[in-house]
């Protein structure tokens, strides 16, 4: 499957969900499939997605969160799924897409983790991998990992994001203010 259908699937999945983006393409694809005032795309945070999901689940624990990862920034910082473990938020939703390589560096090997299971070890209430977008499903409980099997991208990607940061931080606060 293809990022960009893998990050439909999870919109469709999580209609209404604050989505904290990595950077590089994974916040492209988010981007361009669907730009909407609940995404927060973190442009040059590599490895941040997570612990700023983390934080919005905790401070709005009836909205629904969900991190978008790369793998090679997952690997960036698989402490902050300790922090996940920890506090257990049952409205957070880890998702990586999983290719194997850094795309946005230049298509560089990632080191093979079993992210679930890494997540299952932090203490996440359920983790699953799928590698067909049809098989993206929901979770009831959480905190709650899923890993995406993704296929290297055909074509170039798409565009880069066009907010400027302080225009992200506003909207998605609003957005968190007008759901407290």
């Amino acid at each position: 499957m293809q990022p960009v259908d893998a990050i439909r699937a999870v919109l469709a999945q999580y209609p209404g969900a604050f989505i904290v983006s990595s950077c590089g393409f994974v916040s492209r694809d988010l981007y361009n499939a669907d730009d909407r005032p609940e995404s927060f795309y973190l442009v040059g945070s590599m490895g941040m997605a997570l612990p700023v999901a983390l934080g919005m689940a905790i401070a709005r624990p009836t909205v629904d969160v969900v991190a978008l990862d790369g793998d090679g920034a997952a690997l960036m910082n698989l402490g902050a799924m300790a922090m996940v473990g920890a506090w257990k938020p049952r409205n957070l939703t880890h998702v990586v897409l999983d290719n194997g390589v850094h795309e946005s560096t230049g298509g560089q090997k990632a080191v093979g983790v079993d992210f679930p299971a890494a997540a299952r070890a932090a203490g996440y209430a359920s983790a699953s991998s799928v590698s067909r977008a049809e098989l993206i499903t929901r979770a009831t409980l959480g905190p709650t990992f899923l890993r995406l099997e993704v296929d290297r991208r055909v074509g170039p990607p798409g565009r880069r994001v066009q907010h400027r940061p302080e225009h992200l931080v506003e909207r998605v606060m609003s957005q968190l203010r007008e759901r407290a």
